[in-house]
């Protein structure tokens, strides 16, 4: 059994225009087209919790940030539990994404589409994990290693966090809950774990139990502050599988392949714009919108305004 503070990873979340599309995760855009790595801030680190001046908490997704084939999240794309080699390609990088598998929706799934849980007999207050042994087997810890990476798209921020696990790894938290992956899920849409044992469930991106009334664990909301950043995907839900983009800076900032954008993650608000140089017909946004549609704004994006 583990009793550790959690050690909230606080970010700056500042993105340099991207530009991506379906192509393969490997193929760099050039220069300053690449979205910058957006580092966790220093932090007091209570004691027995993960520091965070080692990790950097990134906006976007793995394939929009172009990381590597077979680390990550993508090491274990089937769900099986790395070892060895594997287990360190693994805890390069996490993903966290809001988005939806099976009836649970909405749910954390990470950078392989494999939906992330929760476990009712861990704690958040201080966060704990009590999963080991053949438990930590079944149930594979979401970990990350020194000088990793978490990318989050659609989670916010202040909501992820790390706890340092009896055998000195970390790992990731959400709304203080440690996160996990159910070894029998083996596909994107699996959620074979939701339910097992009447505690295991999806975790939502507050910590909250997904397919659970009342589970959604919401939080007060803070008054949303000007974004100075934001990922717009081609896909809803944050998917990246047609492409994405980023903005970073203040002022206006026309996009660069605009009339695509299905969904925004967005570290505060922001205004849209149907036409070029912040014209046309506008709305404003608080923080991330999983469907433009909802807002009449489905591939209408042209030029957003920030800060």
């Amino acid at each position: 059994m583990m009793r550790n503070h959690v050690t909230p990873l606080i970010a700056a979340l500042a993105v340099g225009a991207v530009t991506l599309t379906a192509c393969g995760p490997s193929q760099v855009p050039p220069g300053p087209a690449r979205a910058a790595d957006l580092s966790g801030s220093p932090a007091a680190s209570p004691q027995g919790g993960g520091g965070v001046a080692d990790l950097a908490l990134t906006s976007g997704t793995a394939k929009s940030n172009n990381a590597p084939e077979g680390t990550g999240d993508w090491a274990v794309r089937d769900g099986g539990v790395p070892t060895g080699a594997a287990r360190e390609e693994a805890q390069r990088w996490v993903q966290m994404t809001l988005g939806k598998a099976g009836k649970l929706d909405p749910v954390v799934v990470n950078g392989a589409g494999l939906t992330l849980y929760r476990f009712d007999k861990d704690s958040n207050n201080p966060p704990t994990s009590n999963c080991d042994g053949d438990c930590a087997t079944t149930w594979p810890p979401v970990t990350v290693t020194p000088g990793g990476k978490i990318f989050v798209a659609g989670v916010k921020a202040e909501a992820v966090g790390t706890v340092r696990r009896a055998d000195g790894s970390r790992q990731v938290t959400i709304g203080g809950w440690p996160v996990y992956r159910f070894a029998k899920d083996t596909k994107p849409g699996d959620t074979k774990g939701q339910g097992v044992g009447g505690t295991w469930f999806g975790v939502t991106p507050t910590g909250g139990k997904a397919g659970v009334s009342g589970g959604g664990q919401p939080t007060a909301e803070s008054p949303a502050r000007p974004a100075t950043s934001a990922v717009l995907f081609d896909d809803p839900n944050f998917g990246d599988g047609a492409g994405s983009q980023g903005v970073a800076g203040t002022g206006c900032r026309n996009l660069s392949r605009p009339g695509v954008s299905s969904s925004v993650a967005a570290p505060g608000s922001l205004k849209l714009w149907t036409g070029a140089d912040c014209t046309g017909r506008s709305t404003v946004i608080n923080g991330d919108v999983a469907d433009l549609g909802t807002v009449g704004f489905d591939n209408a994006v042209v030029s957003v305004r920030l800060g």
